[in-house]
């Protein structure tokens, strides 16, 4: 992973732009959207941009500002950069950050493009239902695991809380008192075939991001084991192990 993907709250905060034209207006835009506090080069600020079209300029410039601590953007520059402008999708509270490294704004933009026709309007207001249920989340769902599994099981493909179908203010209220609004766990042993992530069935892949255990022979790499949850325990193992564990557990074997 070539760069630490992070969302900045700028609202009030000083930003440097320097430049002018149409790289510099598109980023204008961006910030006054996030309520940053737009200043010039002297401004005290932890980040800057610079739009200058003129390469010499460009880069005195971005000397100046790295001299001083700040990291910078340079626009149409990778390899001045200290940090990148991601594409982005915005269904308010929620941000889909989409970003190539500096390799190709236009790859990234076509993939913003192409997702912006998934990603219903109404996943903003599901996020906020989410956050305002979680007083009732708690009492229905008493066990954090249990809690974890509820909700895992929801917001997947075809479940009550689908994060890719439309929903109305309602819909987290009538799934919290549905008789079915819980998820077991389980042992699952899943056959993995290749190194590469893409080859994982849309169930394995599903249940890598819902494990709240993952035993694994040593032959599984280490591709395939970054698409499990970030805080599910890992363990090299060469023979199944034994169940019950409280949870879901995966056990993969590579063949």
């Amino acid at each position: 992973m070539h760069s630490l993907p992070l969302f900045v709250r700028l609202q009030g905060r000083a930003v440097i732009l320097l430049g002018s034209g149409e790289g510099a207006s598109a980023k204008r835009a961006l910030l006054e959207r996030t309520g940053a506090q737009i200043v010039g080069e002297e401004g005290a600020a932890a980040l800057a941009i610079v739009a200058i079209e003129e390469e010499a300029e460009a880069q005195a410039a971005v000397v100046r500002l790295k001299a001083r601590g700040i990291l910078v953007n340079a626009v149409d520059r990778p390899g001045l950069c200290d940090f990148t402008l991601p594409a982005i999708i915005d269904r308010d509270p929620v941000l889909i950050a989409i970003g190539a490294g500096g390799a190709s704004a236009g790859l990234a933009k076509a993939l913003r493009q192409r997702l912006e026709g998934l990603i219903p309007q109404s996943l903003g207001g599901l996020a906020m239902a989410l956050h305002a249920a979680r007083g009732a989340m708690r009492a229905r769902f008493t066990g954090a695991s249990e809690r974890r599994r509820a909700i895992d099981a929801a917001l997947d493909p075809g479940g009550p809380l689908d994060v890719l179908a439309a929903h109305d203010g309602e819909d987290v209220a009538r799934w919290l008192v549905a008789p079915d609004g819980g998820a077991g766990g389980g042992y699952h042993h899943l056959i993995i075939t290749s190194d590469d992530p893409d080859d994982l069935t849309l169930g394995q892949a599903r249940l890598l991001g819902q494990a709240d255990q993952i035993v694994h022979t040593p032959a599984i790499s280490s591709a395939i084991l970054a698409r499990g949850r970030a805080d599910a325990v890992r363990s090299a193992c060469s023979t199944p192990p034994d169940p019950p564990f409280d949870g879901i557990i995966l056990y993969l074997e590579r063949r």
